[in-house]
């Protein structure tokens, strides 16, 4: 916990003074960053928010946002109207005067966040883009189902590897048996991969990975779901059942006749998922693959 805590702190350190925010005037404008992020919130919803949106919105102090208000009324950049049916609700909303002082300072942004990351290669950027988009799931983890699917590129089935190995150690205490079953896996779908026959998806939450599903072909009419898996930080998201539905569509396409899956009876979430899609437990067996005793069970579904 210290450590974390140490990297928080020094994190925070490093990217208040990179970003200008400890200074009175946000990028040189005569604008605080307070100012910039409310007038930034008020172009940005969805309607003319009222001040308690905002302040509930930005966990803004409500009387200094109510003093921010008054300068921005006093300067012309906004409106507060009352509503046509309560008086007592006043609808911000920006002059054109306040729109011309936001679009300058957003372009402002723009260009110096484009001069940070321009000596960033286009992988790098990626990490960059990925790993905050981690981060932000890590520290506001409130469920969202903005989540996308695409299919495997580069470096995913490493990444996969590394990502369910860690995860399994630490939830379950499964060794290296599991990780040398993952890197089998993995190396056999690289090597015997069939357009339109084999496929592997990755889910993504904010950039980064969120969970995976590969299917193989095991001939004579069965496919084989294999490496499904969640993130801890993307659970609850419906991220697993999403996966599960793209795999069984992807397999009904390519004129699959069954599906089969090996999943653990301690895995209760993805055994949940399979039971909700159809599938059926055909088989039981205990082994010790993993450095520990676990019930195996062989799961199958007719397409």
């Amino acid at each position: 916990m210290e450590e974390a805590i140490a990297a928080v702190r020094t994190f925070n350190r490093f990217y208040t003074r990179r970003v200008g925010a400890l200074n009175a005037r946000f990028l040189g404008t005569e604008l605080s960053l307070p100012e910039a992020r409310v007038m930034f919130e008020i172009v940005h919803a969805a309607q003319p928010p009222l001040a308690s949106e905002l302040q509930r919105d930005l966990g803004m102090d409500a009387g200094f946002l109510s003093r921010l208000l008054a300068r921005f009324e006093a300067r012309a950049w906004i409106t507060r109207e009352p509503g046509d049916e309560d008086a007592r609700r006043r609808p911000i909303t920006l002059t054109a005067d306040g729109r011309a002082i936001f679009d300058w300072l957003d372009q402002r942004q723009r260009d110096e966040v484009m001069e940070m990351l321009a000596p960033l290669s286009r992988v790098q950027q990626g990490d960059l883009a990925a790993a905050l988009g981690a981060a932000r799931t890590l520290l506001e983890p409130a469920p969202s189902r903005h989540f996308s699917i695409r299919t495997f590129r580069a470096g995913d089935l490493g990444l996969l590897t590394a990502r369910q190995s860690i995860l399994y150690l630490e939830e379950y205490g499964w060794g290296r048996g599991l990780e040398h079953n993952i890197t089998e896996t993995c190396t056999a779908f690289l090597a015997n991969y069939r357009e339109g026959r084999d496929q592997c998806w990755i889910a993504e939450l904010a950039g980064a990975m969120a969970g995976s599903i590969i299917l193989t072909d095991e001939g004579d009419g069965l496919s084989r779901l294999r490496l499904f898996y969640v993130e801890q930080i993307a659970r609850g998201r419906g991220i697993g059942d999403a996966l599960v539905k793209t795999c069984l569509g992807f397999a009904r396409e390519a004129g699959y006749r069954e599906m089969m899956l090996w999943t653990h009876q301690v895995l209760a979430s993805a055994r949940r998922i399979y039971a909700a899609h159809g599938f059926e437990i055909t088989e039981t067996a205990m082994h010790e693959d993993f450095g520990k005793p676990e019930l195996g069970e062989i799961w199958r579904l007719r397409l």
